[in-house]
């Protein structure tokens, strides 16, 4: 896929996120929670994980008749729907993390995606209630009514996400992070740590739209793959730009990990082995694509190199 099919790829896909967001995140919440949950989400990221669900289902689609129950074109829609629903709730779970992760009992931020922090804008109570409504309306938005999706790919999306979130995941990671400050991590926890708090997510996003779907078990055992290489990669990016670039590039405070020692793969590798091992996990998920045997990987293998392409 070249640069101008991804934009146009990426364009579309983002217009359908925005919209259903716009849409699904109720500005009509008590006092000003909805507006907290809206500054949260809204106009702002890159909404990368949105577009490896929706990546991860445009892989699978042709495998739609082997969904139980499947043969209509409203269930082909339904798995549509359900995937665009995970876009959302996924961004929704990773926009949580963010308000949490930037209140003062966490890295104590005040600069995310341009713009003051949900605790500065709205106070620290009013974040905690905003990440606490995010994270709700994201298993919500999985399980709608009437949906033509059947109710097992309901429960996969659910079960994915959730444990990317939890303990295994997500806040497991996190939990790792607060408590390595001014350690030496070895490469090994290193990346133990980021696999949970930021792999975990992204390896789901792209299993999430696959679920929307009925691929072969080897396809998606690849796909996974895919997912774990470029989770790890987008950290190691992620470490890279805390050094190299500006806050204003950023749209969050700069060289923050350095300022509270916390162990990044820069600190531990240099910047320019981080690099290479940035380039190596890209190629690696490019390689998972490759073994997958599935046709329609084009946005997947553009995404990749979108990671990467931000700071190598």
């Amino acid at each position: 896929m070249n640069r101008d099919d991804f934009q146009r790829w990426s364009g579309a896909g983002l217009a359908r996120v925005e919209a259903a967001l716009e849409r699904w995140v109720a500005p009509d919440a008590p006092a000003s929670l909805g507006e907290a949950m809206r500054y949260s989400v809204l106009d702002g990221g890159k909404r990368l994980r949105p577009l490896l669900v929706l990546a991860g289902r445009e892989a699978v689609a042709p495998f739609d008749h082997g969904v139980p129950g499947a043969g209509s074109e409203a269930l082909c829609a339904g798995l549509d729907d359900a995937a665009l629903r995970a876009a959302c709730a996924v961004e929704l779970i990773h926009a949580y993390s963010l308000v949490h992760d930037d209140m003062p009992c966490m890295d104590n931020d005040v600069l995310r995606r341009g713009k003051p922090t949900v605790h500065v804008r709205f106070g620290e109570a009013g974040a905690l209630l905003a990440g606490d409504a995010l994270q709700a309306l994201a298993f919500e938005l999985l399980v709608p009514e009437g949906a033509p999706v059947p109710a097992a790919v309901q429960a996969t999306l659910c079960r994915r996400l959730a444990r990317a979130a939890g303990h295994a995941g997500m806040a497991g990671g996190q939990a790792i992070d607060l408590a390595s400050v001014g350690l030496a991590l070895t490469e090994e926890q290193l990346r133990r740590m980021h696999r949970l708090k930021t792999g975990a997510l992204l390896e789901a996003s792209v299993m999430m739209g696959a679920s929307c779907g009925a691929a072969p078990a080897a396809a998606l055992a690849a796909l996974q793959r895919y997912g774990a290489a470029l989770g790890l990669a987008f950290q190691v990016v992620d470490d890279i730009l805390d050094v190299t670039a500006d806050s204003a590039t950023l749209g969050k405070t700069a060289g923050k990990d350095a300022a509270q020692d916390k162990p990044t793969y820069v600190s531990l590798l240099g910047l320019e082995r981080s690099r290479a091992h940035a380039r190596a996990l890209r190629d690696e998920a490019l390689q998972a694509l490759a073994a997958s045997g599935l046709e329609r990987t084009a946005a997947l293998g553009a995404l990749a190199h979108m990671v990467i392409d931000r700071s190598c």
